[in-house]
C-alpha cells in the first residue's frame, strides 16, 4: 500500500506518520512555497496558502480531484458504502466549486479559480484508474482520508488568516462540510 501513499504526496503533517514506508512526500512547507510561487499552479491544497488566488486555485483543484475520484468510486468500488461516499463527493464538491466561484466573483478584484490538478492529484487519479477490487477500495479510502485532512487544514487556516474576505467566508462555511466528509470516510 505504500505506493498509494507516495502518490498522495501531501505531507506528514496530515497523519501519514502511521503509514510507514520510506517514499518521499511533499512537505507542508513545499506546498506553501509551491502555492506562493505558482510552481505547481497553486493546485496543492494542504496548508496556509499565501494569496487569495492561490487558495482559490488549490480549493478548485481539490474539488476537481474529489469529483473525478468520486466518479471512479461510484463505478469501481467493491463496497457499497464507498460507492455511496463517491456519490456524496461528486455532489458535495460540485456544490463547493459553485460556492467557491461565487465567492471569487464577489471579491475585489474578482478571483477566478483555476482548477488545474497538481501532479500529485493526477498521480492519485492514475492510481485509482489502475487499481481493481479491494486494492481500489483501499487506495480510494486512503487518498480520501489524507486529501480531506489536508483540505480541512487549509480551509481552517484560510478562514483564520486569509487575505480575501469573501474567500475567508467561503473557507469558514465549507470547513464543517469537509470535517463531515473526513469523519465519514474515517468511519468506513
Amino acid at each position: 500500500m505504500n505506493r498509494y501513499f507516495f502518490a498522495l504526496g501531501l505531507g506528514p503533517a496530515f497523519a501519514l506518520g502511521a503509514c510507514g514506508g520510506s517514499e518521499p512526500v511533499t512537505t507542508v512547507d513545499n506546498i506553501v512555497a509551491n502555492a506562493a510561487t505558482g510552481t505547481d499552479g497553486g493546485a496543492s491544497i494542504g496548508a496556509a496558502v499565501a494569496t487569495g488566488q492561490a487558495f482559490a486555485d488549490a480549493a478548485g483543484a481539490s474539488d476537481a480531484y474529489e469529483i473525478e475520484a468520486g466518479k471512479l468510486a461510484r463505478q469501481r468500488a467493491t463496497v457499497q458504502a464507498l460507492r455511496d461516499f463517491g456519490g456524496m463527493m461528486v455532489a458535495g464538491h460540485t456544490e463547493s466549486t459553485a460556492r467557491l466561484k461565487a465567492a471569487g466573483a464577489r471579491a475585489v478584484p474578482a478571483i477566478t479559480p483555476d482548477p488545474r490538478l497538481s501532479a500529485e492529484q493526477e498521480a492519485n487519479l492514475a492510481t485509482l484508474r489502475q487499481a481493481t477490487g479491494s486494492d481500489f477500495d483501499d487506495a480510494y479510502k486512503a487518498q480520501q482520508v489524507v486529501a480531506h485532512e489536508a483540505a480541512l487544514a487549509a480551509v481552517k487556516d484560510y478562514a483564520a488568516h486569509g487575505t480575501v474576505p469573501e474567500l475567508r467566508a467561503f473557507a469558514a462555511e465549507v470547513a464543517p462540510v469537509v470535517q463531515q466528509h473526513l469523519d465519514k470516510i474515517r468511519g468506513l
